[in-house]
């Protein structure tokens, strides 16, 4: 298929936002060993991606230019490299690829067998292409960093979650409520209802007092906050922690990670965690199988032709979605 050309969206340099994109014709990729061959049918925007046009990982992402962006997919194999043992054409899956390498928009991609699972009839491409960096980001805070059992044994915990009607924050409280926990949830006054019907116990408007002061309503203090907004300092969720409460900040700026060493420093019980994810297939595919039994929902904000990339791009950057941008090609 090397010889074939496909559309793909692409950037040449850092910056530009939406207008740095621009619309290529290239070749279809070929899988190299332990590679797989996607026909992509959906990708989905993470603010990650945007960061990385903006130069936020510079000189690490990208490595190098031109750069097709987005890592999170759901599409179908077509061709599969030496060595691949799991899958073959007709294969639907979802799959992540590593920023370093991106690739989501566009027509065609590989993908390493290692980052790729099935995806079953039940679940569309676009609820599976949602899942990759923000479902297992979730995924990770709670049954990692927070110790929540998703099958509903241990002991009961009080969870924050912050921003909790965005992509991260969505699942957040999806999956948190599958373990033995009351869920305070964070969001904008437009989206309270929205949060609730995802299953959170008590929710706040981000705008009043006490959102702003993250005061649980029914006074509890939270032994997890999964931290899925910016700009709240550790003052504001010190005095709402219980005795070993630990925040889990999902985008840890420098205050963050100081205050992070000071608290280790000190040996101080409560705990800013920065969680910096680690993406594994057997997470992903227990993802997959919540979302095919009915257990968890990707909720889709806007659905883009890849053809309007750009606009898909604008409404990430502006950062309020309500769950999953997906891009078409």
């Amino acid at each position: 298929m090397a010889a074939k050309l496909m559309h793909a969206v692409q950037y040449d340099a850092y910056g530009g936002g939406p207008s740095g994109l621009k619309h290529v014709e290239v070749p279809i990729p070929t899988p190299k060993k332990d590679e797989v061959l996607l026909k992509l049918e959906a990708a989905t925007i993470n603010p990650i991606d945007w960061k990385v046009q903006k130069g936020l990982l510079r000189p690490f992402l990208p490595r190098k230019f031109p750069y097709i962006p987005v890592s999170d997919v759901a599409g179908e194999v077509v061709d599969v490299g030496q060595g691949v043992q799991k899958f073959k054409a007709g294969d639907k899956v979802v799959a992540f690829f590593t920023q370093a390498n991106g690739g989501g928009f566009a027509e065609f991609a590989t993908a390493s067998e290692s980052l790729t699972v099935t995806r079953p009839p039940e679940v569309s491409a676009a609820e599976g292409a949602g899942l990759p960096i923000a479902g297992l980001t979730a995924h990770q805070c709670l049954t990692q960093a927070a110790g929540v059992k998703l099958d509903g044994t241990g002991p009961q915990k009080n969870i924050l979650v912050t921003a909790a009607s965005g992509g991260v924050g969505h699942y957040a409280v999806q999956l948190a409520k599958l373990g033995n926990t009351h869920v305070t949830a964070t969001c904008g006054a437009r989206n309270i209802e929205f949060v609730r019907s995802l299953g959170a116990d008590e929710v706040l408007d981000y705008k009043t007092p006490e959102g702003a002061a993250l005061n649980s309503p029914s006074g509890r203090k939270f032994d997890a906050v999964i931290h899925c907004a910016t700009g709240i300092p550790w003052s504001t969720f010190e005095p709402n922690l219980s005795p070993n409460g630990k925040v889990i900040d999902i985008t840890p700026s420098p205050s963050a990670l100081l205050t992070f060493a000071l608290k280790k420093l000190t040996f101080s019980k409560k705990q800013l965690v920065p969680l910096f994810v680690n993406a594994k297939a057997e997470n992903l595919d227990c993802l997959v199988k919540l979302v095919k039994e009915g257990k968890l929902k990707t909720v889709i904000d806007s659905k883009y032709p890849l053809s309007k990339a750009e606009e898909a791009w604008a409404k990430s950057i502006d950062g309020h979605a309500t769950g999953k941008i997906i891009v078409e090609p």
